[in-house]
């Protein structure tokens, strides 16, 4: 389906992949961000919106006819290093059981803030179908 790109020598990444090569039908899913499909926020617990937001993924991709497992590169923003990296635990129970163990390409990036005041995390993902 995808190969990934783990040049030799590396040290294996964990929880993500240094690259992915893929071939087929592409799906970009804008940010989402922590909110329902009503666009209505039920918690502003970090790993509540984390996985309400990984929920909102895999629901643009059902939409598509694709998959989890057809993410080759999310890109995550977040407006708070430390509430990040103090829930990683929690963050990846959420990403496991939304997205499973599939490990795309992926970016983190603090940013100042998101344009939803109530949004900690927004995610952009590619998806790959293939032929």
């Amino acid at each position: 389906m995808h190969d990934i790109l783990q040049p030799e020598g590396w040290a294996k990444p964990v929880g993500y992949a240094n690259g992915v090569a893929a071939r087929g039908r592409q799906i970009f899913v804008g940010g989402q961000i922590g909110w329902n499909g009503q666009q209505e926020f039920e918690t502003d617990d970090f790993v509540g919106q984390v996985r309400q937001t990984l929920e909102n993924v895999v629901a643009i991709l059902a939409a598509a006819n694709a998959d989890p497992e057809h993410i080759t590169s999310m890109t995550w923003y977040f407006t708070d290093k430390a509430e990040y990296l103090a829930n990683l635990k929690g963050i990846g129970q959420a990403y496991r059981e939304v997205i499973g163990r599939h490990f795309p390409a992926m970016a983190a990036v603090q940013v100042v803030a998101l344009i939803e005041d109530r949004a900690k995390v927004e995610i952009q993902a590619i998806a790959v179908v293939p032929d």
